[in-house]
């Protein structure tokens, strides 16, 4: 079976690296695990071949880990780096004992609301293109479970935590949801997907390996 890990840098789409994969291998029948943002880098899990591709579904369930750098202060219309900006008045930052007062509100089973920008099908077609063509979107919430938030570091307006989520979780949506909380606004700078079940970024082919450009 022919299922591995691939590092995506910033840059390429998830559905982008299954296209560089198909060149590199020949093979038309390629997928994947759990989609990766093109501002995001990390663990993508790769399948190639009809019998792979049939089991990549057991890898969309595992658990997944991730570092992020939220910016506080300031809301963007994709809840990520991207998207238009509007600053956020804030008049005093918030202390770290602020941010951990909140951070158990989005631990365990919670309900999130996707972002607006994101690959979730409404009538069959992408909310992110109905959004970019003008058209308002209305994305419901749905049950989604965050089994821990560590911080790694914090240096307003730059709050760095490491996620360890189940499937479904949009640390966008997160990093939206708890600006909201501390009344400062936030979107993801930066993330990477450090890990998926057992995969972790030291395990991940590179593009080199595999002969990708």
């Amino acid at each position: 079976m022919n299922i591995f890990p691939v590092y995506k840098p910033k840059g390429p789409t998830s559905f982008g690296m299954i296209s560089r994969v198909r060149r590199a291998t020949g093979v038309k029948k390629v997928g994947h695990a759990g989609t990766l943002d093109p501002l995001a880098s990390g663990v993508l899990i790769i399948a190639v071949g009809r019998e792979a591709t049939r089991e990549i579904h057991n890898f969309v369930s595992k658990e997944k880990e991730y570092e992020v750098s939220i910016r506080l202060g300031m809301n963007s219309t994709t809840d990520d780096a991207e998207g238009e900006k509007e600053i956020i008045e804030v008049k005093a930052p918030p202390k770290i004992k602020e941010v951990k007062f909140f951070l158990p509100d989005f631990i365990g089973k919670i309900n999130q609301t996707p972002p607006i920008y994101s690959s979730i099908k409404i009538h069959g077609q992408n909310a992110h293109r109905l959004a970019r063509k003008g058209q308002i979107v209305e994305m419901k919430p749905r049950e989604v479970e965050i089994k821990k938030i560590e911080i790694l570091s914090y240096h307003w307006p730059y709050l760095r935590l490491r996620v360890t989520t189940g499937p479904g979780v949009y640390i966008r949506s997160l990093a939206r949801d708890l600006g909201k909380k501390l009344g400062t606004g936030g979107y993801v700078a930066n993330l990477i997907r450090t890990r998926i079940g057992d995969y972790r970024l030291v395990d991940c082919l590179q593009a080199e390996a595999v002969k990708i450009k």
